[in-house]
């Protein structure tokens, strides 16, 4: 099957489940440990997943930045993807000396294990139940005192329950769109080691042409370690490394941290994000996108500091293409106003729950007026603010931080509670590279566009730029800042206020006077969008409940989840995908030429690969973005691979989970058993994988 045709399906094909509205189907949901159907998958699978089991798999899963993990040996081993500690190869190799990143990094012993600066590895130790906490502290209360009061006793919760531990984190999630809070408590190691990772011509073997597309033939897998004081982790829950390769129908698990799904969304938000917030997006990205291509033109170096921020941005916009079309599925959207019809004729068939729901539709619907007419300014002023120039970004934080702190601590916002501040002194001081080529594209470009969507005698466009062009304007800023330096940003950060507003950073002195037009948009965001749809999605998901009880999922927070399935292909308009790639078919696909190059590496060890070896295969599992990295687990607990794509029908995952089609594309462990036996050499890796 071709690419067009893969992509062309998803605007015909309905998805079935359409996400979440009702109770779920087979093979469907991301579900919380504490609210697993097991029931349904021993009924389904045949597989009894007691509380041992169970524990077990959530003390060996493991929270990265971004990322799902898992430990894989009882000396803080953890296997992940290689995309996912691509930026911490790609700042190990800043300065030119070495491109980790395309060469790949091996560590034949402990002491060359070099530390991934900012990353962290969490892992879940227990799960509260916060509702009525929350619920108390908010009710009655509407727009900007609704935020004020809820978002403060998450905050107050997380306390209670972490106190002031380093070594913990508390994080209040709400789940099923406010329906629930729970307090997740994690236990947190803060050194996390690089180990190995392949060539990034390997470990993403076809580039953007085969990202979400299957047949894959990607190593993208990577193994970090988790030290405390100096020493590897001693990690009593870690997953039996299972060096075979599955068979077709066996039952699989996904264990990892889903990012967001928008499956509990009403039709009125699905309209708001196809017509509004998602085009938007989109061709910001295609032009940054064209920015960072042409910039890679122009030398090895260059190549080679565009690769990380353009493989986030390709990826990206090819998610987001696929959930535009799935949402210009009228098939999808009837479907979803079908269940959200099924839905409000229940709660208006029971009187008591009608008077205690109202008509939140209604009042979510009122909002997405208010969602359109702020979006751009709140887009480009605060949720964009920057356009992911870490200068900028740091400047932001300091600024607003100094401003809360300065403030009594009854009167912070509850982002600023001691526990959140402490974790922003953290980040502020971590040494993470910054490289000025990519700031100015990416700080230009946001310039560019608040400019061009706010239009140049917008307030805001006016008191950023003053007589300044965006590109003048970069080259002052980016060239003056000294915030890459984290002494500078550490000495801010004591400094307090005063210091703040004392300096002359160019980066500062914009974050200042900034900051209070983004401040103002951000009050009338939370106050007409954001207060009355969390308020009345509150009282949607009471009704859900008493219409459906625990049956239903909540919807991806980047909180630990499981989703069962088994190892499958699937069929699409006559042609059948097998669920399997091996190793021998690599050679087959392979042109010399970017991006279907193999490493030398590889073409030097091509007769000494087994060509049988399952390289990647496809499962039935419900995944979306930030599982990337979850251990793919057998029956027993075992590790037979690590989850690293869904196939191009998966994209609109966002918004339902369809099983004839939506795949889970997983490298094996076989696969990366063999290649770090027969390419790389690791043999103290692999003995320490086996226990052999």
């Amino acid at each position: 099957m071709t690419r067009i045709a893969l992509l062309a399906g998803i605007a015909t094909t309905s998805l079935c489940a359409a996400g979440a509205a009702s109770p779920a189907l087979a093979d469907e949901g991301m579900w919380t440990f504490d609210n697993l159907p097991t029931a349904q998958i021993k009924a389904d699978y045949g597989v009894d997943l007691d509380a041992k089991w169970l524990d077990h798999v959530r003390l060996s899963a493991v929270r990265l930045s971004g990322c799902s993990a898992s430990f894989v040996s009882p000396d803080g081993l953890i296997l992940t993807n290689n995309h996912c500690v691509v930026g911490c190869t790609g700042n190990l190799s800043s300065g030119g000396k070495v491109d980790y990143v395309k060469q790949g990094f091996r560590s034949k012993v402990r002491e060359e294990e070099l530390k991934c600066a900012g990353q962290t590895a969490e892992v879940l130790l227990s799960i509260t139940d916060v509702t009525d906490q929350i619920r108390t502290a908010s009710a009655g209360k509407s727009g900007e005192d609704f935020i004020k009061a809820r978002d403060g006793a998450m905050s107050a919760a997380e306390a209670d329950i972490c106190g002031k531990a380093t070594n913990l984190r508390c994080q209040a999630i709400p789940f099923y769109r406010g329906g629930e809070y729970k307090v997740y408590k994690f236990q947190r190691y803060t050194d996390v080691r690089l180990v190995f990772a392949p060539e990034f011509d390997i470990a993403f073997f076809g580039g953007d042409p085969d990202n979400f597309n299957f047949p894959r033939y990607d190593l993208d897998s990577a193994f970090l370690r988790a030290y405390e004081n100096g020493k590897p982790v001693k990690t009593k829950n870690f997953l039996k490394w299972n060096p075979n390769a599955p068979k077709e129908g066996d039952v699989t698990f996904v264990v990892g941290n889903p990012g967001s799904t928008q499956r509990l969304l009403t039709v009125s938000q699905l309209e708001t994000l196809r017509d509004v917030s998602i085009p938007v997006g989109q061709l910001q990205r295609s032009e940054y996108r064209g920015r960072l291509i042409q910039y890679g033109k122009t030398g090895d170096e260059a190549r080679r500091l565009a690769g990380d921020a353009l493989f986030g941005t390709e990826n990206s916009f090819k998610v987001y293409y696929g959930r535009q079309l799935t949402l210009n599925d009228q098939a999808f959207m009837n479907t979803k106003r079908a269940q959200e019809a099924e839905l409000r004729a229940k709660v208006a068939a029971d009187p008591a729950l009608a008077a205690k729901i109202g008509d939140p539709w209604a009042e979510i619907e009122k909002a997405q007026t208010a969602y359109a007419d702020n979006y751009l300014v709140y887009r480009q002023l605060e949720a964009e603010s920057g356009g992911g120039s870490r200068l900028y970004n740091w400047a932001e934080t300091l600024v607003r931080a100094a401003k809360e702190r300065a403030k009594p601590e009854a009167e912070r916002s509850a982002a600023y509670s001691p526990s959140r501040l402490a974790r922003m002194e953290r980040g502020l001081q971590t040494e993470t590279p910054v490289e000025l080529p990519i700031e100015k594209i990416r700080f230009e470009h946001w310039l560019l566009k608040t400019r061009e969507y706010l239009s140049p005698d917008h307030p805001a466009v006016k008191v950023l730029l003053g007589k300044d062009s965006p590109e003048g304007l970069t080259e002052k800023a980016v060239n003056g800042s000294k915030l890459g330096d984290p002494a500078v940003r550490k000495a801010l950060w004591d400094g307090g206020l005063e210091a703040i507003e004392a300096s002359d950073d160019p980066m500062i002195q914009l974050a200042l006077r900034a900051d209070p037009q983004a401040q103002a948009i951000r009050k009338i965001w939370e106050a007409e969008v954001e207060a009355p749809v969390d308020a009345a999605a509150e009282r949607i998901a009471q009704a859900r409940f008493a219409v459906y009880g625990q049956s239903v999922y909540p919807d991806a927070t980047f909180s630990l989840r499981l989703s069962y399935g088994k190892v499958a292909g699937w069929t699409y308009r006559g042609t059948t995908i097998p669920a399997f790639t091996r190793i021998g078919g690599t050679w087959d696909r392979a042109t010399g030429e970017a991006p279907f190059a193999l490493p030398q590496s590889w073409v030097d060890k091509k007769d000494a690969l087994n060509p049988e070896t399952v390289f990647d295969f496809t499962t039935t599992n419900d995944i979306i973005g930030g599982n990337s990295g979850s251990p793919v687990i057998d029956a027993k607990g075992q590790v037979i691979g690590a989850a690293f794509d869904g196939n191009i029908h998966s994209l609109g995952g966002a918004y339902g989970y369809d099983g004839s089609v939506n795949r889970t594309v997983v490298v094996s462990t076989a696969a990366i058993t063999e290649a770090l036996t027969k390419v790389y050499g690791m043999d103290n890796l692999v003995k320490e994988l086996t226990g052999k």
